[in-house]
């Protein structure tokens, strides 16, 4: 974000999801404008407007432009050094099927469920995870889909 853009987070100060938007703002030294949402009134049309699918806050306005979800806020701050992140984590793959080496680990368990946002990312953040980390891409479709279809079948055969 260039310093002549003008920036607006639509927040309430009590939001843990507004938090995670302003810390990241901050540690980019991105000045804002916040645009205060009264949790106790009614949503504003202001608000309304901007999210009109799940109508909460955070929306971080950059240039008119609204960007909702906190987790999408932050990496649309982040551009692309989201994927220089992701590359460092690819590069813990190696040429392993797992990230602890022959056998499913800790790593994997946290990150398989972050797999499912890829799509989001790659949408608001106008890249491909695939071009650009071919071999995380490739684990997440080898065990995020069959983990989904696990998980599905456990629970529909344990009622």
């Amino acid at each position: 974000m260039a310093s002549s853009d003008h920036i607006v987070l639509l927040d309430f100060l009590g939001s843990p999801f507004g938090m995670r938007v302003r810390l990241a703002l901050a540690a980019k030294g991105i000045e804002y404008q916040i645009e205060e949402e009264d949790s106790t009134q009614s949503k504003s049309s202001l608000l309304l407007k901007l999210d009109t699918v799940h109508k909460k806050i955070p929306v971080l306005i950059h240039n008119g432009k609204p960007i909702c979800e906190s987790l999408i806020i932050v990496a649309y701050i982040d551009e692309k050094e989201f994927i220089d992140r992701i590359k460092l984590l690819e590069g813990e793959l190696k040429s392993n099927p797992y990230f602890g080496g022959e056998t499913l680990d800790f790593l994997d368990i946290a990150f398989l469920p972050l797999y499912y946002w890829f799509h989001t990312f790659e949408t608001f953040g106008k890249f491909s995870i695939e071009a650009e980390c071919p071999k995380l891409a490739a684990w997440g479709k080898r065990y995020g889909g069959g983990i989904r279809v696990r998980l599905s079948t456990s629970r529909s055969s344990a009622t």
